[in-house]
């Protein structure tokens, strides 16, 4: 004999069961993207970031379908300028168990002592290879990709353009440079003895040292000058611009943030479009893919940017040909 209550029982459950009642769907995955960058964490942050690199990386996910808060949220950290901060943040990131980080390239050596399992897209770095970021452009073996800003490489055009600006004399061009941009330095060596031209170092330890290497490069009756866009230097943009101008410093810089803030010109890689480009490896990243199997991507457009508000105020000519090659003039 069936007992009574359990098969109503039965019927009770096999009616919940019913095509009436769906069945419980799984929680959808909230990615969490890391951010380890040069400046404030506050303006990285949200989904609405102040940064305009920040902006870039989330315009860029948004293109690629992810909604902020739905799909993902972003862990935000920034060095403010400090590069002894670099370790602490990328092992702060390596606690929260993010899925991926993003980072600027005077990070990555921090990054890379802290996890070796969890992805990092590089935004930018200026030599992957030469720094021993990557093992090879093509097939970078480890957990980092990511894109180049082919800094280095373009060392050489970057005085050429120099002295296309400060045409004739002898006087020695001054390269101010950190720790983090000791290839730079030397590309710059390198490019200087094939065209018999002469150098001034100024290397930077410490934002203090400022004011000193520009009194040097004055000291040494330098014609022109050469920033590279490391860590350091670059958070002390505004900083160096204005004493380039104090110093009457005709100088060329690696990125269009060094002319906005005030440079007198700038050649390399948009590094907004950086950030934007970033995306596309994060998302190939959260869908499965490797860093180990994602190919560095080079930079296959590069920008000269001109400020020639700051060239007058140097009292400055700049060539008509310079003036028809430049992506931008700033007036």
């Amino acid at each position: 004999m069936i007992d009574r209550r359990a098969f109503i029982g039965s019927l009770f459950l096999g009616a919940l069961a019913g095509p009436g009642v769906a069945p419980a769907q799984p929680a959808r995955k909230v990615y969490r993207i890391g951010i380890l960058g040069l400046g404030k964490a506050s303006r990285m942050a949200g989904p609405q970031p102040q940064a305009p690199e920040g902006g870039a990386l989330l315009r860029g996910l948004r293109e690629l379908g992810y909604v902020y808060g739905e799909q993902f949220v972003t862990e935000p950290r920034g060095a403010e300028g400090q590069p002894e901060r670099y370790a602490g943040l990328a092992a702060e990131l390596v606690r929260l168990q993010v899925d991926v980080i993003v980072a600027a390239g005077p990070t990555l050596r921090a990054l890379m002592q802290a996890t070796s399992t969890i992805p990092v897209v590089m935004a930018a770095s200026s030599d992957p290879v030469g720094l021993g970021h990557v093992r090879n452009l093509g097939h970078p073996g480890g957990n980092v990709t990511g894109l180049s800003l082919e800094s280095v490489e373009l060392t050489g055009k970057r005085l050429e353009l120099l002295k296309e600006l400060i045409p004739g004399g002898t006087a020695p061009v001054a390269v101010l440079w950190d720790r983090a941009s000791a290839l730079y330095w030397r590309a710059a060596e390198a490019a200087a003895r094939e065209r018999g031209w002469r150098l001034l170092s100024l290397e930077i330890r410490d934002p203090d040292d400022l004011e000193g290497a520009f009194r040097a490069a004055t000291a040494a009756r330098a014609g022109g000058l050469l920033v590279s866009a490391a860590g350091l230097l670059f958070r002390q943009a505004r900083r160096v611009t204005a004493l380039a101008l104090k110093s009457r410093l005709p100088a060329i810089y690696e990125l269009r943030p060094y002319v906005e803030a005030g440079g007198l010109i700038s050649y390399g890689t948009d590094i907004i479009n950086i950030w934007w480009r970033a995306a596309s490896f994060v998302d190939k990243i959260l869908k499965g893919a490797k860093p180990a199997d994602l190919p560095i991507e080079q930079p296959t457009k590069f920008e000269l940017v001109i400020n020639r508000k700051t060239a007058k105020a140097l009292g400055l000519t700049i060539p008509q040909s310079l003036l028809l090659r430049a992506d931008q003039v700033i007036e």
